[in-house]
Formats: structure tokens, sequence, C-alpha cells
């Protein structure tokens, strides 16, 4: 009977250690906190339950525009014990899907200490030593923690990553957001909607730089209309505590030097890997400058280890954990070969307008030279957002010219990751524009606006007689 040693029971290692048991494998699988991962414990499931929350407070709070008046009172504790409820039982599942496939699971820090060979130290006190056939790494990644003077002193006691921020009882009275990403920009929004006042620092000139400028500006005008305050091209350069609350000492680009106060800080600058303490070296495998796996095509780390989710690198979100999982599982169960730099990407971001986005945006097929057609569409010209009020935002999608088959969408607006989504699939299904925009698609929805996006007049790119 082959044996496995699965590290870390996230949203890739829980899958394969059921699959490998399931399969006839012995499989231990060690953990040293919860199962299921960042996802179930302090990402996916607990943000987008608490932004449920916000969004609700925000609805009625600005009925008014629909005729509807309501008055609103936030219960913070309410809302902290539903999402730890959701979190708990989703963690629950999890656990007992990989105790019923078999696998034996071991609370505890592992370590290799050879070649597929792996220590492990239990909560006891104790050590374990485990030898296996194969070991697979899913030890994910934690909120990184900035080299700031002043920051360390404040750590748990009024500067919080994400994770600390969520179990809060009391709901901060004036929140300094360290950082302009994808999650700064969601907690941002969600406790500004359940009425803290919200300031986000951001070294970079503007947000989101990995997104079209236009797309990132609408985004920005939504959130500074519900009150959120953006200081854009500003570095933060020490930290202190003020009384009961937090001191931002920070540049701006223009030299100005500024004091910004709040109640709390939430530490928001990018994630590193739970690779420390790993001692990956003893079995072959290196990390790179930053600290992540170093993995080849196939997820491999060094003979019969392989890396999957978060602690690799590259895109930290639970859809590729999961495919990395599958990449893996058919390779070591069914020989098949695939490489991850094949997969397409999806993402979400759930602010309010969703910011949806797979394949090339405007600056990419601009940079590729190869002749491209741009469709842009603003939400004020869909049907359906108009008539439930969500107008903000826009669609893009990006066409190469010479087969008419989709490259890239963007979609900032009412269920922008549905409506990506749904386009995502007419690309993998490889449906033309041709054909997206002739398609009988039922009224009045958001994706019928596919129809008026592909009949909208097209930026021309990349060809000769582009007028850009």
């Amino acid at each position: 009977m082959p044996e496995a040693v699965v590290i870390g029971a996230g949203q890739a290692g829980g899958p394969l250690a059921g699959a490998l048991s399931e399969a006839g494998w012995k499989v231990t699988l060690i953990e040293r906190e919860h199962v299921g991962g960042t996802c179930v414990n302090e990402g996916c499931t607990p943000t987008k339950a608490m932004i449920a929350s916000a969004k609700a407070a925000h609805v009625a709070r600005s009925s008014g525009k629909l005729g509807v008046y309501a008055e609103v009172r936030v219960s913070l504790p309410e809302i902290v014990d539903r999402v730890q409820g959701l979190v708990a039982d989703f963690r629950g599942g999890s656990e007992r899907g990989v105790l019923k496939a078999g696998v034996t699971l071991l609370g505890g820090e592992a370590r290799f200490t050879g070649v597929r060979e792996v220590e492990v130290s239990l909560p006891s006190g104790e050590t374990r030593s485990l030898r296996a056939d194969q070991v697979f790494i899913n030890t994910g990644a934690s909120p990184r923690w900035p080299e700031l003077p002043g920051l360390a002193e404040l750590k748990g006691q009024g500067a919080l990553t994400s994770r600390e921020l969520l179990l809060l009882r009391d709901l901060p009275d004036q929140l300094l957001v360290l950082g302009g990403g994808y999650i700064s920009l969601e907690f941002a929004q969600m406790y500004a909607r359940l009425g803290s006042r919200v300031t986000v620092i951001e070294s970079g000139e503007r947000l989101l730089p990995r997104e079209d400028e236009d797309v990132a500006g609408a985004l920005q005008k939504v959130l500074e209309g519900e009150g959120v305050t953006f200081h854009l091209g500003t570095k933060a350069t020490r930290a202190a505590r003020s009384g009961e609350g937090v001191t931002l000492e920070v540049h701006q680009a223009d030299g100005q030097a500024l004091s910004l106060n709040g109640s709390h800080l939430l530490v928001a600058v990018g994630r590193a890997p739970n690779t420390e303490g790993l001692n990956i070296g003893a079995t072959g495998g290196t990390l790179d400058e930053h600290g992540f796996v170093v993995v080849d095509e196939h997820l491999l780390a060094a003979e019969g280890v392989y890396a999957l989710g978060d602690v690799k690198g590259g895109p930290a979100f639970t859809h590729v954990s999961y495919d990395d999982y599958r990449i893996v599982r058919d390779a070591v169960l069914s020989g098949q070969s695939r490489s991850y730099h094949d997969r397409p990407l999806p993402y979400t971001l759930f602010t309010d307008p969703q910011l949806g986005r797979v394949g090339q945006d405007r600056a990419q097929a601009l940079k590729s030279g190869r002749p491209v057609r741009v469709y842009t569409l603003p939400m004020t010209s869909v049907a359906r957002a108009i008539e439930t009020g969500e107008t903000a935002g826009l669609m893009r999608a990006v066409v190469d010219d010479e087969t008419d088959l989709l490259t890239g969408i963007t979609v900032l607006g009412s269920e922008g990751g549905e409506v990506m989504s749904a386009l995502q699939l007419a690309m993998m299904g490889g449906l033309s524009a041709t054909a997206l925009r002739n398609a009988v698609i039922a009224h009045p929805t958001l994706c019928e606006s596919v129809n008026n996006l592909f009949t909208s007049d097209p930026e021309v790119l990349g060809r000769r007689d582009a007028q850009s």
C-alpha cells in the first residue's frame, strides 16, 4: 500500500488526502490549526458572509432612491456570531469529509528531516516521525507584517490583520487601512458600510495597478462616494500608540508629512508563504527569494514532493488551489501530465460593484501588439442595472480581430463576477463575438447586456488602419 503525507489541510490538501485515501493509499494529513485552510477559516467564507451583512445595511440606508425608507441598526456581535457559525459549519464539514475518506488527521507542526521524511511536533510536546512515498505541501500563506518602525509594538493591540479584525465585536470608530490592494478594498467598503470611518493608505500612485486605469478609477469613485478616504502615493514611515488608538505617520508624494489617527489599523500589504521552519531543503526542494516553494510546471518541488496552493506563489485564489489538487491527483493516480501554466485565471473582487476579470484587459492587449477590438459598455447603458439603480461600472471585452474570439473579459458592475463567469464559459467554448452579439438571451438580465456590448463601436488596437 503506497503511503502519503499531506502537510496542510487547505483547499488542495484536504481534497487530495481524501482522493488518495479512497484510491487505497495510506494517508496522513497534518494540520497545525484548522481544517479548511485560509478560505474557510479566515478568507472567503467569513469575508463574503460579512460583506453580505454590510451590503444589507447599505441597501437599507440607500433604499430611499427606490422610494423605500428604513432605519438601520448594525449589531456587530450578531454579525460576527453568524459569520463564525458559518465558519464552524464549513470547517466541520471539511474535517468530516477527510475522516470519512479514511484519512489519518494529525494536529501539529511539520518539518522535513530527510528525503520524504517528516517530523511532526504535536501539541503535547511529543514528536512523531513519518516517511512516505509521496509528500504534498499545502501550508498556504499568512498576512505579511511589514518592517515599519513602531508597528511590531502594536501587533494585536490596535494593529490587526484581516484575521483578527473579523473577530472584533466592537465596531472600529476610525479604521486606518495600510495597503490598497484587493483585500484592502473589500474590507474598506465593508467596514464603511457597517459604520466605521475608513481611510486607506496606499504607496502606489493609484489603486489596483493590474487593472485598467479607468476600471480602478471607477471603483475608487464608488468607494469615495460611500465615505472611504484615500491617500495614494503615500508611504507610511512610523506607527505609534495614540491614547486608545493608533497614529500612522506618512509622507505623501509631494513631500508633505501627515499624522493619521485611527482607533484601529488594518495591515493589508500582502501575504507571505508559510514555509518558515518547513526545512524543505532536507527533502531536496528549494525556496525562492520570497520564501515560496519552487515548483516545475507540474507542481513538483522535488522527487516525490509536490507543492500546491498559495505556498508555491502565484495568484492566491481558492479555485487555483483546488485546480492544483486536480492536477496533482491526476498525475499521481492516473499518470496524466498537465501544466498549471495552461489554465485560465479568473477572479472576482467582492466589492460592490463586483470586479470580475479573466484574460487580457485593454492595457495588456495594447502591449501585445496583436490586432484586437476592445468593446466597452458603461453600466449606465445596461437596462437591468438602470432598473435596479446599480449603474456604477462598465463591461469590457477584448476580441482577437483575426479570429473574432474573446481573449479577455472585465466586468465592473452588479454581479460582475457572475457575468464574467458566463463570458468565460463562452471563451472556453470558442464562441465568437458575433455569436454572442446575436445570441437570444433572456430579457431583462445582466447577461443580456452582452448583446449590446458587442453591438457597441469597438476601439481597434494593433491594426495598421486602427484609429486608437
